[in-house]
């Protein structure tokens, strides 16, 4: 199994970058949050998964440890496949969807394209134990807060990947939504 990859981005496409290792070109498949990370040029690490399929072998990437963790952990449960794992981890922070999945939260999982209420109840109810479990529970009202402010950066005329992405940059010291949704329409208006 191909745990580490280390080499040259010759490639950087939407959802995937190509690296070159020894003369060998290896797409690796990644989430919105690690592609963001990585240049666009020059060496790279990155943590990976290679998924056997009966018709192919998938590389997929993860710039942390963490990330690849929590990607294991949702393809074992029956129906959520790579490309399923890269969306859910694609809409918010790892620890936010571990706190939301912990918490019992399925709204988190439902925003995601091709998951619906019964599969984020599935997800749930599979992983929660083993969330909570390692700490992953959050605080009453933490959710609800980040839920309130993508709606009201929404409301505001936002997409729902903007408000989530502008979100992700803020401060995790800003605890009020208001503050919160203040410091993300600083960093929307700057771009």
């Amino acid at each position: 199994m191909i745990s580490r990859i280390e080499g040259k981005i010759v490639l950087k496409a939407d959802k995937y970058i190509v690296v070159d290792v020894g003369g060998v070109g290896y797409k690796i498949s990644v989430s919105p949050d690690t592609l963001a990370k990585l240049p666009k040029e020059g060496s790279v690490s990155l943590f990976t998964h290679l998924h056997v399929r009966e018709d192919a072998l998938e590389l997929y990437g993860f710039k942390d440890i963490k990330e690849l963790e929590f990607f294991e952990m949702l393809i074992n449960i029956s129906g959520i496949g790579p490309k399923s794992a890269l969306s859910i981890i694609g809409i918010a922070p790892i620890e936010t969807l571990k706190k939301a999945i912990g918490s019992g939260d399925t709204s988190y999982l439902t925003k995601v394209s091709g998951i619906g209420k019964k599969m984020s109840e599935k997800i749930v109810l599979e992983l929660r134990d083993k969330l909570s479990a390692l700490g992953h529970r959050a605080e009453e009202g933490e959710l609800s807060g980040e839920l309130d402010a993508v709606e009201a950066l929404r409301s505001l005329g936002y997409s729902q990947n903007e408000a989530r992405d502008a979100l992700k940059q803020v401060s995790p010291d800003l605890s009020s939504v208001s503050d919160r949704v203040k410091q993300a329409l600083k960093i929307l208006g700057g771009k």
